[in-house]
C-alpha cells in the first residue's frame, strides 16, 4: 500500500501529537492524534493496512489506546478490526452506525480526553446518517466524510440523495461556525470516489474553504440540495461489501498469499504493467497495472465478486502490493499469484497519431470507455460510449463481434483495461494506449446537456 506520512503537520504546542497518512491508491485519509507526553493516542479512520499508524506510534513512544471512526466507511476497509483484534483497543463510532462488533458510542458534543489533548465530537450527518467530525484542541476540525479541500462529500451513499443532501447543508454550516482559523483536514483527497472536485491539497482552513469552496457558497438549502443530490460519477465499486465488512465482525488480516503452480480455473488479474501484458499474458486475463493510479477501485469495477482471482505479477513484491490494495479495496478473494505462467497471448495496441487514419481506413467499432461527464467535453464523431468498468457488468451486445474495435481514452490507461476485458470476450480489439482523446488531432465534438 502506497501511504502518504506518517507527517507532522502543524506547528503546535508540544504537548499534541498529530500525524496525517493518505492512502494514494484510495484517496483516503487517516490520522494519529495525542499527548506525546502522556504517551497516548488515537487513531482516526485507521486504513485496513495499519503498520504505518503503528510504526508512527512506536516512533512517538505512545500507545494506541483507542479507534474513532467518523462513520462507516464505503470505499476502503477499516483497520478497526485488526487494532481490536491484534491490540485490544476499543473502537468508538455513532450509534446510528448500527455496528455489528462491540462499541463505545459517540455523541453529539462528547469531549474526549487523551492525555490533555480534547477531542470534542460534532454529529454532522449528510454523507450517512452517522456521520460524525471530530475537532481537536478547538482548532483542528477532522471533517472526515463531509467538508472536503474544494468539495463536499456526496449525499447518496446511504439515503436518498435529496435527504442526504439536505443534512450536509446543515452539517456543513456547524464547521464553517468553528471559526475561520480553525484547520481542516479531511477524510479524503482527490482520486476517492466520495466527492466530484476534490483538491490534491492535504489540509486547509475554513476561512480558505469558505471563500474558494463551492459547495459553500449556497445561501439556500434547495439550491444546494439540487446541486449536491446530482451526482454524476459512479459510486465505489465495491459499496455494499464494504459497508458489509466495516459494519459487520471484525476483519482479521488475511494470510500472505503464495505462489501457485498454475492459474487452475481462477480469474486472472494481470497486475503488471500493460506493456508486459500486451506483449503476452495468459488468455482471458484482465489487465489493471498495480502502478497505475486507483488501482484498487479499477480492479473493484471489472472483478466480479466472489469470483476466484489469481493475481499474474513480476515479482512477489508485485503481488503482495497488490494484494493489500485489494484487501484496502474489499476484496479477499485472492487465491495466489503466478510469476511466470504461460502467456502467449498479445494484444495490439496503436497509437493515438494513427488513429485518424484508421478510422478513416478502416470499418471499425471505436469505444470511448470514459464516464459520459467526460465525454461531453468533446468525443470522436461516430465512437460508441460504453464506460470500461461497465463492460463486464452489462456485456458488450451493443458490439458487432464480426467487425474489429479499437477502445480509447483520456489518455490511455482505461482503455488498456477495456481492450483486455473485450478482447476475454473473444473480440478483436486493439488498445490506444498510449495517449487519448486529449491528444487526438482530428476532429472532436463537445456536447452541453440541458441545465449543465
Amino acid at each position: 500500500m502506497t501511504v502518504r506520512g506518517p507527517q507532522t503537520m502543524l506547528g503546535s504546542a508540544p504537548v499534541l501529537l498529530f500525524r496525517q497518512f493518505v492512502n494514494e491508491d484510495l484517496g483516503c485519509a487517516s490520522y494519529l492524534v495525542g499527548d506525546r507526553e502522556a504517551g497516548v493516542a488515537v487513531a482516526v479512520d485507521p486504513p485496513f493496512a495499519i503498520e504505518p499508524l503503528l510504526a508512527a506510534a512506536r516512533s512517538e513512544d505512545v500507545r494506541i489506546e483507542r479507534v474513532l471512526e467518523t462513520h462507516t466507511h464505503a470505499d476502503h476497509v477499516s483497520g478497526h478490526g485488526r487494532f481490536a483484534l491484534e491490540h485490544g483497543a476499543p473502537v468508538s463510532i455513532h450509534p446510528l452506525a448500527e455496528p455489528e462488533y462491540p462499541f463505545d458510542p459517540l455523541d453529539d458534543g462528547l469531549e474526549l480526553r487523551v492525555g490533555d489533548v480534547t477531542i470534542q465530537v460534532l454529529h454532522t450527518p449528510g454523507h450517512r446518517p452517522e456521520h460524525c467530525a471530530f475537532v481537536v484542541d478547538g482548532r483542528i476540525a477532522l471533517t472526515g466524510d463531509s467538508l472536503f479541500v474544494g468539495d463536499a462529500a456526496r449525499p447518496d451513499l446511504a439515503v436518498a440523495a435529496r435527504e442526504g443532501a439536505e443534512d450536509l447543508y446543515r452539517s456543513l454550516a456547524r464547521l464553517t461556525a468553528l471559526g475561520d482559523d480553525v484547520e481542516v483536514y479531511p477524510g479524503h483527497v482527490a482520486g476517492s470516489l466520495c466527492g466530484g472536485n476534490m483538491s490534491s491539497a492535504r489540509s486547509s482552513t475554513i476561512a480558505h474553504e469558505r471563500g474558494s469552496n463551492s459547495a459553500l457558497a449556497f445561501r439556500d438549502v434547495q439550491e444546494f440540495v439540487l446541486v449536491s443530490a446530482s451526482v454524476s460519477m459512479p459510486k465505489p465499486p465495491t459499496t455494499e461489501r464494504v459497508v458489509a465488512l466495516n459494519r459487520g465482525p471484525w476483519v482479521a488480516q488475511p494470510p500472505e498469499p503464495t505462489e501457485l503452480d498454475d492459474v487452475g480455473d481462477g480469474t486472472v488479474l494481470d497486475v503488471r504493467p500493460f506493456e508486459d501484458h500486451a506483449a503476452g499474458h495468459v488468455p482471458g486475463a484482465i489487465s489493471v497495472p498495480v502502478d497505475g493510479s486507483s488501482f484498487g477501485t479499477k480492479a473493484g469495477f471489472v472483478l466480479l465478486p466472489g469470483e476466484r482471482v489469481v493475481l499474474h505479477a513480476r515479482s512477489r513484491a508485485e503481488a503482495l502490493d497488490a494484494t493489500a490494495k485489494l484487501h484496502a479495496a474489499g476484496i479477499f478473494e485472492t487465491a495466489g499469484y503466478v510469476l511466470a505462467p504461460a502467456a502467449a497471448e498479445k494484444l495490439p495496441t496503436i497509437a493515438v497519431e494513427q488513429l485518424e487514419e484508421l478510422l478513416d481506413a478502416s470499418d471499425v467499432q471505436l469505444v470511448d470507455v470514459r464516464e459520459m461527464t467526460e465525454r461531453d467535453g468533446g468525443y470522436i464523431p461516430g465512437s460508441r460510449n460504453i464506460p470500461y468498468r461497465l463492460l463486464r457488468k452489462i456485456g458488450c451486445g451493443a458490439l458487432e463481434r464480426s467487425k474489429p474495435v479499437v477502445t480509447v481514452c483520456e489518455s490511455g490507461p482505461r482503455a488498456a483495461i477495456a481492450a483486455s476485458l473485450l478482447q476475454r470476450e473473444g473480440f478483436e480489439v486493439s488498445a490506444v494506449a498510449g495517449g487519448g482523446i486529449a491528444d487526438f488531432a482530428g476532429d472532436v465534438v463537445a456536447f452541453r446537456r440541458c441545465g449543465a
